[in-house]
Protein backbone atom coordinates (compact mmCIF):
# COMPACT_ATOMS: atom_id res chain seq x y z
CA UNK A 1 0.00 0.00 0.00
CA UNK A 2 1.27 3.60 -0.59
CA UNK A 3 1.32 6.33 1.86
CA UNK A 4 0.71 9.78 0.89
CA UNK A 5 2.49 12.31 3.16
CA UNK A 6 2.64 15.92 2.26
CA UNK A 7 4.53 15.99 -1.20
CA UNK A 8 6.35 12.49 -0.84
CA UNK A 9 5.04 9.12 -1.60
CA UNK A 10 5.67 6.00 0.95
CA UNK A 11 6.00 2.51 -1.09
CA UNK A 12 6.93 -0.42 1.91
CA UNK A 13 9.76 -2.78 0.50
CA UNK A 14 9.93 -4.20 3.94
CA UNK A 15 8.46 -4.14 7.17
CA UNK A 16 11.05 -1.94 8.30
CA UNK A 17 12.22 -0.03 5.12
CA UNK A 18 10.13 2.02 2.35
CA UNK A 19 10.79 3.54 -1.01
CA UNK A 20 10.14 7.42 -1.11
CA UNK A 21 9.03 8.93 -4.37
CA UNK A 22 9.05 12.82 -5.11
CA UNK A 23 8.67 15.18 -7.98
CA UNK A 24 8.71 18.59 -8.99
CA UNK A 25 7.87 20.73 -12.46
CA UNK A 26 8.76 23.88 -13.90
CA UNK A 27 7.12 25.08 -17.26
CA UNK A 28 7.55 28.52 -18.68
CA UNK A 29 10.24 29.64 -16.76
CA UNK A 30 13.61 29.82 -18.77
CA UNK A 31 15.23 31.12 -22.20
CA UNK A 32 13.10 30.85 -24.95
CA UNK A 33 11.11 32.93 -27.02
CA UNK A 34 7.32 32.43 -24.97
CA UNK A 35 9.09 31.96 -21.42
CA UNK A 36 7.25 34.11 -19.05
CA UNK A 37 10.29 33.97 -16.77
CA UNK A 38 13.50 34.66 -18.16
CA UNK A 39 16.60 32.60 -16.98
CA UNK A 40 19.23 30.08 -17.84
CA UNK A 41 18.62 26.52 -18.23
CA UNK A 42 21.18 25.76 -16.05
CA UNK A 43 19.42 27.61 -13.35
CA UNK A 44 15.79 25.01 -14.81
CA UNK A 45 17.70 22.48 -13.80
CA UNK A 46 19.68 23.95 -10.69
CA UNK A 47 15.87 24.59 -9.17
CA UNK A 48 14.27 22.07 -9.92
CA UNK A 49 16.80 19.50 -8.97
CA UNK A 50 17.03 21.33 -5.50
CA UNK A 51 13.18 20.89 -4.64
CA UNK A 52 13.61 16.81 -5.20
CA UNK A 53 16.43 16.45 -3.21
CA UNK A 54 15.02 18.70 -0.42
CA UNK A 55 11.48 16.58 -0.29
CA UNK A 56 13.45 13.27 -0.42
CA UNK A 57 15.88 14.62 2.80
CA UNK A 58 13.65 16.39 4.98
CA UNK A 59 11.79 12.90 5.57
CA UNK A 60 14.94 10.96 6.24
CA UNK A 61 15.36 9.07 3.34
CA UNK A 62 18.88 8.85 1.34
CA UNK A 63 18.63 10.14 -2.45
CA UNK A 64 19.19 7.06 -4.55
CA UNK A 65 18.17 7.85 -8.30
CA UNK A 66 16.32 10.89 -10.39
CA UNK A 67 14.62 10.95 -13.32
CA UNK A 68 14.86 14.05 -15.79
CA UNK A 69 11.93 14.62 -18.32
CA UNK A 70 13.26 17.16 -20.56
CA UNK A 71 10.22 18.69 -22.71
CA UNK A 72 12.88 20.19 -24.79
CA UNK A 73 15.97 19.79 -27.71
CA UNK A 74 18.68 17.82 -26.41
CA UNK A 75 21.16 20.81 -27.59
CA UNK A 76 21.41 22.78 -26.39
CA UNK A 77 18.88 23.43 -23.45
CA UNK A 78 18.73 19.76 -22.85
CA UNK A 79 22.59 19.43 -21.91
CA UNK A 80 22.34 22.98 -19.87
CA UNK A 81 19.50 21.98 -17.68
CA UNK A 82 21.36 18.30 -17.01
CA UNK A 83 24.72 20.46 -16.11
CA UNK A 84 22.59 22.61 -13.41
CA UNK A 85 20.69 19.05 -12.32
CA UNK A 86 24.48 17.37 -11.38
CA UNK A 87 26.49 20.61 -10.16
CA UNK A 88 22.99 21.02 -7.63
CA UNK A 89 24.03 17.14 -6.77
CA UNK A 90 27.77 17.63 -6.65
CA UNK A 91 26.64 20.93 -3.73
CA UNK A 92 25.73 17.84 -1.80
CA UNK A 93 28.05 15.27 -2.34
CA UNK A 94 25.84 13.07 -4.07
CA UNK A 95 28.35 12.70 -6.65
CA UNK A 96 27.35 9.13 -7.65
CA UNK A 97 23.02 9.80 -7.94
CA UNK A 98 22.15 8.34 -11.60
CA UNK A 99 19.67 10.28 -13.74
CA UNK A 100 17.43 8.99 -16.18
CA UNK A 101 16.60 11.14 -18.85
CA UNK A 102 14.33 11.79 -21.96
CA UNK A 103 14.13 14.42 -24.57
CA UNK A 104 12.20 16.07 -27.12
CA UNK A 105 13.54 15.03 -29.87
CA UNK A 106 10.98 15.17 -32.63
CA UNK A 107 9.58 19.14 -32.22
CA UNK A 108 10.72 22.53 -32.07
CA UNK A 109 10.03 24.12 -28.64
CA UNK A 110 9.10 27.67 -27.81
CA UNK A 111 8.96 27.18 -24.17
CA UNK A 112 11.45 25.61 -21.34
CA UNK A 113 9.54 22.43 -19.77
CA UNK A 114 10.79 19.92 -17.19
CA UNK A 115 9.91 17.56 -14.54
CA UNK A 116 12.52 15.62 -12.37
CA UNK A 117 11.32 12.57 -10.24
CA UNK A 118 13.69 11.69 -7.08
CA UNK A 119 13.61 8.16 -5.62
CA UNK A 120 15.20 7.71 -2.16
CA UNK A 121 15.52 4.69 0.67
CA UNK A 122 14.63 4.72 4.29
CA UNK A 123 14.36 2.80 7.38
CA UNK A 124 11.32 3.18 9.68
CA UNK A 125 13.17 4.78 12.21
CA UNK A 126 14.64 7.37 10.42
CA UNK A 127 11.27 8.89 8.87
CA UNK A 128 11.47 12.38 10.16
CA UNK A 129 7.22 12.41 9.89
CA UNK A 130 4.35 13.34 12.59
CA UNK A 131 7.07 14.19 15.31
CA UNK A 132 4.82 17.77 16.10
CA UNK A 133 2.61 18.23 18.70
CA UNK A 134 0.06 20.90 19.65
CA UNK A 135 2.02 23.24 21.75
CA UNK A 136 4.73 23.11 19.47
CA UNK A 137 6.77 26.46 18.01
CA UNK A 138 7.23 27.22 14.33
CA UNK A 139 10.07 28.65 12.58
CA UNK A 140 11.28 29.52 9.10
CA UNK A 141 14.35 29.55 7.92
CA UNK A 142 15.31 31.82 4.87
CA UNK A 143 13.46 34.42 2.84
CA UNK A 144 10.64 33.56 0.14
CA UNK A 145 11.46 34.84 -3.09
CA UNK A 146 10.17 33.34 -6.66
CA UNK A 147 11.13 34.12 -10.32
CA UNK A 148 13.58 36.69 -10.67
CA UNK A 149 13.84 37.11 -7.21
CA UNK A 150 16.51 34.08 -6.71
CA UNK A 151 18.50 35.03 -9.44
CA UNK A 152 18.94 38.28 -7.05
CA UNK A 153 19.67 36.25 -4.12
CA UNK A 154 22.14 38.08 -1.86
CA UNK A 155 22.52 34.88 0.94
CA UNK A 156 18.87 35.05 2.37
CA UNK A 157 17.51 31.58 0.77
CA UNK A 158 17.14 28.50 2.28
CA UNK A 159 19.00 25.41 0.31
CA UNK A 160 20.41 21.34 0.12
CA UNK A 161 23.36 22.82 2.65
CA UNK A 162 20.87 24.64 4.93
CA UNK A 163 18.84 21.59 4.72
CA UNK A 164 21.58 18.78 5.82
CA UNK A 165 22.68 21.04 8.59
CA UNK A 166 19.33 21.45 10.18
CA UNK A 167 19.10 17.34 10.10
CA UNK A 168 21.39 16.99 12.81
CA UNK A 169 20.06 19.56 14.67
CA UNK A 170 18.34 17.12 17.63
CA UNK A 171 15.44 20.00 19.44
CA UNK A 172 13.69 20.18 15.56
CA UNK A 173 10.52 18.37 14.59
CA UNK A 174 9.26 18.61 11.31
CA UNK A 175 11.01 19.99 8.55
CA UNK A 176 9.18 21.19 5.67
CA UNK A 177 10.72 22.38 2.48
CA UNK A 178 8.07 25.44 1.41
CA UNK A 179 7.01 26.04 -2.02
CA UNK A 180 3.93 27.57 -3.88
CA UNK A 181 1.49 27.20 -0.85
CA UNK A 182 3.87 29.74 1.63
CA UNK A 183 4.61 29.12 4.57
CA UNK A 184 1.22 29.87 6.42
CA UNK A 185 -0.03 27.44 3.71
CA UNK A 186 2.26 24.70 5.35
CA UNK A 187 1.56 25.96 8.53
CA UNK A 188 -2.08 25.41 8.26
CA UNK A 189 -1.57 21.88 6.60
CA UNK A 190 0.38 20.87 9.60
CA UNK A 191 -1.85 22.46 12.04
CA UNK A 192 -4.82 20.59 10.34
CA UNK A 193 -3.26 16.97 10.49
CA UNK A 194 -2.69 17.58 14.28
CA UNK A 195 -6.25 18.64 14.67
CA UNK A 196 -4.92 22.05 15.85
CA UNK A 197 -5.11 25.50 14.88
CA UNK A 198 -2.02 27.72 13.31
CA UNK A 199 -1.62 31.07 15.78
CA UNK A 200 0.59 33.26 13.77
CA UNK A 201 3.40 35.58 15.46
CA UNK A 202 1.79 38.99 15.80
CA UNK A 203 4.83 40.78 14.53
CA UNK A 204 5.91 39.03 11.57
CA UNK A 205 9.45 40.26 9.37
CA UNK A 206 8.08 38.12 6.22
CA UNK A 207 5.25 37.80 4.19
CA UNK A 208 3.95 33.92 5.13
CA UNK A 209 1.16 34.12 2.80
CA UNK A 210 3.57 34.70 -0.14
CA UNK A 211 4.90 32.08 -2.81
CA UNK A 212 8.55 30.57 -1.71
CA UNK A 213 8.67 29.32 -5.32
CA UNK A 214 11.99 26.13 -5.31
CA UNK A 215 11.63 25.91 -1.64
CA UNK A 216 13.78 29.24 -1.09
CA UNK A 217 12.09 28.43 2.61
CA UNK A 218 11.92 26.09 4.83
CA UNK A 219 9.54 25.59 7.72
CA UNK A 220 10.37 23.51 11.01
CA UNK A 221 8.91 22.66 14.61
CA UNK A 222 10.11 22.43 18.02
CA UNK A 223 9.02 22.15 21.01
CA UNK A 224 11.44 24.56 22.56
CA UNK A 225 12.46 28.03 21.58
CA UNK A 226 15.27 28.21 19.58
CA UNK A 227 17.52 30.56 17.09
CA UNK A 228 19.85 28.92 14.43
CA UNK A 229 20.40 32.29 12.88
CA UNK A 230 23.90 31.72 13.83
CA UNK A 231 24.10 27.90 12.64
CA UNK A 232 22.68 28.14 9.45
CA UNK A 233 23.96 32.05 8.10
CA UNK A 234 20.28 32.87 6.60
CA UNK A 235 17.69 34.51 8.16
CA UNK A 236 15.74 32.80 10.69
CA UNK A 237 12.13 33.57 11.33
CA UNK A 238 9.77 32.58 14.24
CA UNK A 239 6.66 32.32 12.85
CA UNK A 240 3.98 30.80 15.07
CA UNK A 241 3.05 27.91 17.17
CA UNK A 242 0.18 24.97 17.27
CA UNK A 243 -2.48 24.93 19.26
CA UNK A 244 -5.64 23.45 19.92
CA UNK A 245 -8.67 24.53 18.59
Amino acid sequence: MIKHYRDVDFLPLTEDKFLVIACDSCGAIGNKKLDQVKISPYNVGQYTTRVVIMEILSIGARLVALTAAICNEPEPTGSQILKGMREELTRVNLFDIPITISTEKNMKTQQTALGVSGVGVCERKNLRMGRTKVGDYIYAIGVPKVGNEILKDQGEIADCKVLKQILKIEEIGDIIPVGSQGIAGECRKLAQYLNGHFERFSSLEIDIEKSAGPCTTIVMTSPKKINLKDKVGIPFFYVGRIINK
